[in-house]
C-alpha cells in the first residue's frame, strides 16, 4: 500500500518556503456536472505522539481513488480539521466554453485564491495586528505542489508539478479526498434534480448505464455539451 507523507512539505519549507500548497481537482472526465478543485496545506506538520485514534485517519490521508466513497466521507471532517483548504469550482457551461483543461487549471487558480483568503483570516483572528505574517497572492513564500505533469498556466505563484503526487504527498492526497467529496455530493444534489440518469451510482461519468440513460432521455441541463456522446446527441435532436 503507498503511503503519501510529508517529506516534500518538509523538504521545500527548510528550504525557506514559509507555505506548501497541495492542489488537485475531481471531474476531469465525467460527461455531466463541474469540475471541482481543492487547494490544502497542513495545520501541523507534526503527528501527536501515541494518539493512536490519529495516526488511523492521519494514514487514511491518501489518493482519494484508493479510497471507498465511504471512506472518502469518513475522513473528510478530519482533513477540515488538520488543514486549511480551499475550493474552486467551474460549472459546465465553463467547461464547454473554455475545455475542460483550462477549466480545472481554473478551478485550481479559484481555489488557491480560496485558501490563501481563508488563511489571511485565520492568522488575522490569531496574530491582529502583526501585518508581517499576513499572506499574498504575489508572496515569494508560497509554492504550489500540482498534482499532474502541467503547471497551473498563467499563475504568478511559484509551482511544482508533481506526478503521481495524489499517491505521494500528503498535502495533494487531502486536496484530492476533499475536491472527490465535494464533487460526489452536487452530484447526489443534482441525481435530486435529474433523477433520469443514474448520478447518484456514477456522478456523472461515461458508465454503460449512463450512456444508456442518456440515449434514452437526451441531455440534461448540466450535461458537457462539449463531451462526447452529449455533443452529438444534442445535434440529433435539434
Amino acid at each position: 500500500m503507498i503511503k503519501s507523507n510529508f517529506e516534500l512539505e518538509k523538504s521545500l519549507l527548510e528550504k525557506g518556503y514559509q507555505f506548501v500548497f497541495g492542489v488537485d481537482e475531481a471531474g476531469r472526465g465525467p460527461l455531466a456536472g463541474p469540475v471541482v478543485a481543492c487547494a490544502a496545506i497542513a495545520k501541523n506538520y507534526q503527528m501527536p505522539e501515541n494518539d493512536k485514534n490519529f495516526a488511523k485517519s492521519f494514514d487514511l490521508i491518501r489518493d482519494s481513488k484508493l479510497l471507498s466513497a465511504k471512506q472518502r466521507e469518513n475522513i473528510f471532517d478530519f482533513i477540515l480539521e488538520n488543514f486549511f483548504v480551499g475550493i474552486g469550482m467551474c460549472d459546465h457551461h465553463t467547461i464547454d466554453r473554455m475545455n475542460i483543461l483550462e477549466a480545472s487549471f481554473l478551478a485550481m487558480k479559484k481555489a488557491t485564491s480560496e485558501l490563501i483568503r481563508i488563511m489571511n483570516d485565520e492568522l488575522r483572528i490569531k496574530y491582529e495586528g502583526d501585518k508581517k505574517i499576513f499572506i499574498t497572492h504575489n508572496s515569494e513564500s508560497i509554492i504550489i505542489l500540482v498534482d499532474g505533469n502541467k503547471k497551473i498556466p498563467n499563475f504568478s505563484m511559484e509551482q511544482k508539478a508533481v506526478v503521481n503526487g495524489d499517491k505521494f504527498i500528503k498535502s495533494i492526497s487531502a486536496a484530492s479526498i476533499i475536491a472527490k467529496v465535494v464533487r460526489d455530493r452536487i452530484m447526489l444534489e443534482m441525481h435530486a434534480k435529474f433523477p433520469n440518469y443514474g448520478f447518484d451510482k456514477h456522478k456523472g461519468y461515461g458508465t454503460k448505464l449512463h450512456v444508456e440513460n442518456l440515449q434514452q432521455f437526451g441531455p440534461c441541463a448540466i450535461h458537457r455539451k462539449s463531451f462526447e456522446p452529449v455533443k452529438s446527441l444534442v445535434k440529433r435532436r435539434k
